[in-house]
């Protein structure tokens, strides 16, 4: 079966009419369990976060985008977000993490730092290969369908180039990558779109200002599918706690 995706909401981008035809830009993401949480679990909690934001959500990611995003993000291009099920088992690392951390704000595409939305609900572990995480990205989503994992539609990613650099094929560690279709009947993979969004807002954004979880807010964290919508964002707030001071000038905190 061939990949199918639901129209471009507008609230989230608006079509440019001087894009060369066929011209389909993909951010593909492969997803497994992360921070504790299995992705079934994070799915129903990006499902919340989509409902509490009229439509956005935010979903967390280990490395940095492609030069080229800001630059498709700032012309309002429209990129569409792919997610599909890693075929690895998840790593010991992201099922049972040392620590936990919640990301607190984030660089926006004109490169000014931000508090997250009060609805958004990022988090990741809390330590790296090189000692303690302090930079994580999150792709800034719009979906306005309910976000469920699906089955049945292929997506292919020899079909597509990386968007950035020499334009080089998808590579087998690149668990996230901004891509550029290039191939228009290939179909044939092991690989489905899983749960599919657009790009909005800023599109990939640099994550910041990390605060490690103490057992009480892990445990709000975990009781989040028994609590009720309308209670997301105070949830949400109880989780991040008191974000710390960043400095805007000398002598000036905010």
């Amino acid at each position: 079966m061939t990949l199918t995706m639901e129209a471009a909401p507008t609230a989230a981008v608006r079509p440019r009419t001087d894009i060369p035809p066929r011209e389909e830009y993909v951010c593909w993401s492969r997803m497994q369990a992360e921070a504790g949480q299995g992705l079934d679990a994070i799915v129903e909690r990006k499902e919340r976060e989509r409902q509490a934001g009229g439509g956005s959500f935010l979903w967390g990611v280990g490395n940095a985008p492609a030069q080229v995003t800001n630059v498709l993000a700032r012309a309002g291009i429209p990129v569409r977000a792919v997610f599909s099920v890693m075929k690895t088992r998840p790593k010991a690392v992201d099922v049972s993490p040392s620590r936990t951390v919640i990301w607190r704000r984030y660089v926006d595409a004109q490169g000014v730092e931000r508090p997250l939305p009060p609805h958004a609900l990022v988090t990741s572990r809390g330590d790296s290969a090189g000692g303690a995480k302090r930079v994580h990205h999150a792709l800034m989503c719009r979906s306005d369908t309910p976000l469920a994992i699906r089955r049945g539609d292929a997506f292919d990613p020899a079909a597509f180039r990386n968007a950035g650099g020499s334009g080089a094929p998808v590579g087998f560690s690149q668990v996230t990558a901004l891509l550029r279709r290039v191939q228009f009947d290939h179909d044939r993979s092991d690989y489905e779109a899983n749960l599919t969004a657009w790009l909005a807002d800023s599109y990939w954004v640099r994550l910041t200002d990390p605060d490690e979880l103490d057992a009480d807010r892990l445990a709000i964290l975990a009781d989040i599918p028994r609590q009720p919508l309308d209670s997301w964002c105070d949830l949400v707030a109880r989780i991040r706690g008191a974000p710390a001071a960043v400095a805007v000038a000398p002598g000036r905190l905010v």
